[in-house]
């Protein structure tokens, strides 16, 4: 399980992260940290300075994802 994350201070766009999928993990890059409500990766985001959420790009697919902090883990 990913670590607790207080509001995602480490990470930053071109980072490279994990993240579970489907049962499975899957690998992709920080594509931007979100910081106010809009649309992203096909749905509404209700993210805020204080509760920020990441827009990630799947290495194997390609396809976009928002995900809180808490859901990514940081690769070495």
């Amino acid at each position: 399980m990913a670590r607790n994350r207080r509001k995602g201070d480490d990470l930053e766009k071109g980072d490279k992260v994990t993240w579970s999928s489907h049962g499975s993990r899957a690998e992709g890059e920080v594509e931007k940290k979100i910081t106010r409500r809009t649309e992203a990766g096909g749905r509404t985001v209700d993210a805020s300075p204080d509760d920020p959420q990441y827009k990630v790009r799947s290495e194997k697919s390609g396809g976009s994802a928002v995900h809180k902090p808490s859901a990514l883990k940081k690769k070495k």
